[in-house]
C-alpha cells in the first residue's frame, strides 16, 4: 500500500510541475508570474470558453462559396456575378425581428424618452414604423394601417415599415440592453437596475462601458456595482469592471452584411459531400423547386410569395402556401443552418451599400461595401469624451423625418484623419464607400472626359452614376418646412452612397426574386410594406464550435 502511494504521489508531483512548466491557467507562460494573484498583478479571464450565443441567434460556421448569380439571370445583367467568397463564422437571428421584438424597443423609447415631454417626442416618432405603407390607391387594406404593428393576431409576424437607418439603430439599442442584462446576470450590476435606474439622462451604452465603464447610468455605475463588481486587494476594495479582457460581453447586433446573408441563406452545409457541393441549389433549401418533395408535405409551398397575376395565395380552403401578405415567422421549415423564412414573407434590409459590381479582385474575405471608419473623441484628461446628459443629437432625413443619431451617454465618434492614415497600406481615407468605383483609376465615371467632372460640387457618386442630387429639407424663419428635390428628368440612376442592399423574395415577389443571389436596393430612408430585417453577430475566436474529428478510419 506505502508502495502504491508513493507512485500515486509521484505522478500527481509530476502532473502538478508539468502544469506549472507549461503555464497551467493561472501562471503565465511569458514571466512565470500568477494571473489572478489576490496580490495583485495581471487579471485575465482564463477559464473563457468560447463566445456565448446571443438571444434570438443560430451559430454560423464560415467557410467558402459562390457568391452570385450562377443560374437564370434572365435579366442579363449580370449584376451579381458569381465570384468565390470567403466568410467568417458569424451569428445571425433564427427569424426576422417581430413586431412583438420591435414592440418592446418602442416600449423602452416610451419608457425612457416620455412622448408627453415636447423635447423627446421626437425620438418615439423617429423610430415608429411607417404604417401607411400598406395603402394602395386602388387595394382596401386600411385594417393594416392600424392592426399590423400593434394588434396581438400579428404579433409573431415581421415588422415591416422600417426603413435602414431604423433597423440600424435597434440594432444598437438591442446590443445595449442584452449586454445589460448579462452585467446584471453576472453580478457586475445589481438586480433590476435596468428597470429602476434608467431615465432620460441614466441609460447603458455598451461601448462606453467598455472604454469609461464609471460613466455608465450618467456617473452612478459604481454606487449601482453588484457582488463581482468589488475585489478586494488587501486592505482596499477596489472597483472591477467586466472589460473586454473578461469575455463576458458580447458584440454588438448590427445588420448582416450581403456576403453573410448570401451564405446563410444558401445553408450549403446540407448538400455537401465529403468536401465538395452536390449539385445546383437555387432556393434556400434543397432542390430546384418552390414545392416540397418530402412525403408528409409533399407539394407544399416551402415560402410564401406571389405565385402569379392575381394569386398570392391559392385557392380557399386549399391555400397553396398558407398566406396572403406576410406570416408568422416559422410556418415553413428552416434551412440547412436552422434559419427560417431566408426567402418569402419578408425581403431584408443588409448593411452594404450597393453597386452593381462586387469587386472581389480587391477582396475576397468578408467582402463589405460601406465602410466609414471613425474614432473615439479624446479630451484633455486622456479618456475618451461621452455625450452630456442634456445633450441629443437629432439627424432630418430627405423625405423630412426627424431621427434621433445619439443618445446621452454614447461615446463621441468623429471621423478618422490623415494623422490617422498617414503612411497606412490598408485605408487612406475615413469613407470607403466609393472605394475602387467612381474614380479615375476604377474607369466608372459616366462622365468621363468632360470638363465640368473636377470642378462640380455634387458628391462623388452623383458624378459617377448621374444620380439625384440628395433631398433637402430646411426650415424657415416661419417655422415651415422647406423641402427641396431635384426635379431633373435626365437622371440615369438612383444609385447613390446611401442606397442600401436588400435580399430575398417578399411574400409581394414572384419565385424568381426567392434565389439568394438576387439583389436590389432602395434608399437607406425609405420604409416599405414588404421589407423587414434580422440582426447579425460576429464571432470571436474559433472558426468552429465543434472539434472536427476523421470522418473515416483506415483500415489495416
Amino acid at each position: 500500500m506505502k508502495v502504491r502511494n508513493l507512485i500515486s504521489l509521484s505522478i500527481t508531483c509530476s502532473i502538478a510541475l508539468t502544469f506549472i512548466a507549461c503555464g497551467g491557467n493561472n501562471v503565465s507562460r511569458g514571466t512565470g508570474w500568477d494571473i489572478n494573484s489576490k496580490s495583485g498583478g495581471f487579471q485575465y479571464n482564463v477559464e473563457f470558453n468560447e463566445q456565448e450565443t446571443g438571444p434570438g441567434l443560430v451559430f454560423i460556421e464560415g467557410g467558402t462559396y459562390t457568391k452570385g448569380q450562377v443560374q437564370d439571370d434572365v435579366m442579363h445583367d449580370w449584376n451579381n456575378s458569381p465570384t468565390q467568397q470567403h466568410v467568417m463564422s458569424f451569428y445571425i437571428d433564427e427569424t426576422e425581428v417581430t413586431n412583438l421584438m420591435y414592440m418592446e424597443y418602442l416600449d423602452w423609447l416610451e419608457y425612457v424618452f416620455p412622448t408627453q415631454d415636447p423635447q423627446y417626442r421626437q425620438i418615439y416618432e423617429g423610430a415608429l414604423p411607417d404604417t401607411l405603407v400598406w395603402r394602395n390607391q386602388l387595394g382596401y387594406v386600411e385594417e393594416l394601417t392600424t392592426n399590423y404593428l400593434r394588434h396581438p393576431a400579428y404579433a409573431e409576424y415581421p415588422v415591416v415599415g422600417v426603413n435602414w437607418l431604423q433597423a440600424v439603430q435597434y440594432a444598437e439599442w438591442r446590443t445595449d440592453r442584452v449586454n445589460e442584462y448579462i452585467l446584471e446576470r453576472e453580478a457586475y450590476i445589481q438586480k433590476d437596475v435596468r428597470y429602476n435606474e434608467v431615465e432620460t439622462n441614466s441609460t447603458f451604452n455598451t461601448q462606453a462601458y467598455l472604454k469609461r465603464p464609471e460613466t455608465a447610468y450618467d456617473g452612478k455605475m459604481d454606487s449601482l456595482a453588484g457582488k463581482r463588481a468589488e475585489q478586494k486587494k488587501g486592505d482596499s476594495i477596489v472597483k472591477v469592471y467586466a472589460g473586454v479582457e473578461k469575455g463576458i460581453l458580447l458584440p454588438s447586433y448590427r445588420l448582416p452584411t450581403e456576403s453573410e446573408w448570401e451564405y446563410a441563406a444558401l445553408a450549403l452545409v446540407g448538400d455537401r459531400e465529403y468536401n465538395n457541393y452536390r449539385g445546383k441549389k437555387k432556393y434556400p433549401w434543397s432542390g430546384e423547386y418552390t414545392r416540397s418533395s418530402d412525403r408528409r408535405t409533399e407539394g407544399d409551398q416551402l415560402a410564401n410569395f406571389k405565385l402569379g397575376k392575381g394569386d398570392y395565395g391559392g385557392i380557399a380552403g386549399w391555400s397553396d402556401d398558407g398566406a396572403d401578405i406576410t406570416i408568422q415567422v416559422k410556418q415553413y421549415p428552416p434551412n440547412d443552418f436552422g434559419i427560417y423564412d431566408m426567402a418569402g414573407n419578408v425581403a431584408e434590409w443588409v448593411s452594404d451599400v450597393y453597386r452593381p459590381i462586387v469587386d472581389d479582385e480587391a477582396n475576397d474575405f468578408n467582402y463589405y461595401r460601406g465602410n466609414v471608419y471613425s474614432k473615439s473623441v479624446l479630451g484633455e484628461d486622456g479618456k475618451v469624451q461621452v455625450i452630456a446628459a442634456d445633450q441629443l443629437v437629432f439627424d432630418t432625413l430627405p423625405n423630412g423625418k426627424v431621427l434621433l443619431k445619439r443618445l446621452p451617454g454614447e461615446l463621441v465618434e468623429v471621423p478618422v484623419d490623415e494623422n490617422d492614415t498617414f503612411l497606412r497600406q490598408n485605408f487612406s481615407e475615413s469613407d470607403n464607400r466609393n472605394y475602387r468605383d467612381g474614380d479615375t483609376e476604377s474607369s466608372r465615371n459616366f462622365a468621363a472626359g468632360r470638363s465640368n467632372v473636377e470642378t462640380s460640387q455634387t458628391p462623388e457618386t452623383n458624378q459617377m452614376y448621374d444620380a439625384p442630387v440628395p433631398a433637402k429639407v430646411t426650415k424657415a424663419s416661419d417655422g415651415t418646412f422647406l423641402r427641396d428635390y431635384d426635379k431633373s428628368s435626365n437622371r440615369t440612376t438612383l444609385i447613390t452612397d446611401e442606397v442600401r442592399v436588400y435580399k430575398g423574395g417578399s411574400w409581394k415577389d414572384r419565385a424568381y426574386w426567392l434565389d439568394p443571389a438576387q439583389r436590389r436596393y432602395l434608399p437607406q430612408y425609405i420604409a416599405t410594406d414588404y421589407i423587414g430585417f434580422r440582426c447579425a453577430m460576429s464571432r470571436l475566436g474559433s472558426k468552429s464550435q465543434v472539434k472536427k474529428r476523421a470522418r473515416h478510419k483506415r483500415r489495416g
